[in-house]
């Protein structure tokens, strides 16, 4: 029996998730959860399709990329996933894909603006784009740097308000306290990503929905007196 059994269960769980809601095609995507007490995390296997994926065959790692448990090579994404666990603190899972319509976003580079209430209620202010990768970024670690592009957008707001990111020309990445919230964001977002395409179509000039309502709407969830849901 696996050292990691539990967690390699969550995480297939969240991957097999990820497939069900339909956010992935063949092998696009991958959801990871940390262990921070045991100082590792594990990953889906690159390449391997969802009706042939087992718990078994999800990779668990330490921080620096080693294999610490598993036979296949992990995700071709695992050292953006470490880069995130090493500066996101409070992250305990990692999920990316490449939906429609959030990758629509990040190939137009363009950050997803909260127009409405139901963005509020998920993400206070706009979903951010990245900046497009550098020459030498790209020749350097491509997948580190990715993750390196990710948490320079987040120099100035908080990972735990704004749990998901475009991008830039690639695809979407987000996250939670574990593995399934990560994967809930993942379907929140293109949601939210859909939303504001179709409402950009009806009227392109909009503007963003008026901070007051937006605040209202996020901190009547997330706030300190939050009043939204069950105790």
């Amino acid at each position: 029996m696996s050292n990691y059994q539990a967690l390699k269960e969550r995480v297939y769980e969240a991957n097999m998730e990820l497939d069900k809601r339909g956010l992935v095609v063949y092998t696009f995507g991958n959801v990871s959860e940390i262990d921070r007490n045991c100082g590792v995390f594990a990953i889906k296997p690159s390449g391997v399709p969802y009706e042939d994926l087992k718990p078994d065959d999800i990779v668990v790692l330490d921080l620096d990329c080693n294999i610490v448990e598993g036979t296949m090579r992990p995700s071709s994404d695992t050292r953006t996933h470490a880069h995130l666990y090493k500066h996101f603190e409070n992250v305990g899972g990692i999920t990316h894909t490449h939906s429609t319509y959030a990758t629509a976003w990040a190939q137009a580079k363009a950050a997803i603006p909260c127009l409405g209430t139901t963005h509020a209620d998920f993400v206070y202010g706009d979903i951010p784009c990245t900046a497009v990768m550098t020459d030498s970024q790209i020749d350097r670690d491509y997948e580190e740097e990715t993750g390196v592009q990710i948490t320079d957008c987040f120099t100035e707001r908080s990972p735990d308000e704004t749990p998901m990111v475009i991008v830039a020309g690639h695809a979407p990445f987000t996250w939670g306290k574990d593995a399934a919230k990560s994967v809930y964001h993942a379907v929140i977002l293109e949601q939210l990503a859909k939303m504001a395409y179709v409402t950009k179509g009806i009227t392109p000039t909009l503007q963003p929905l008026k901070q007051a309502i937006s605040d209202k709407h996020y901190f009547r969830k997330h706030g300190a007196n939050a009043y939204y849901g069950q105790k």
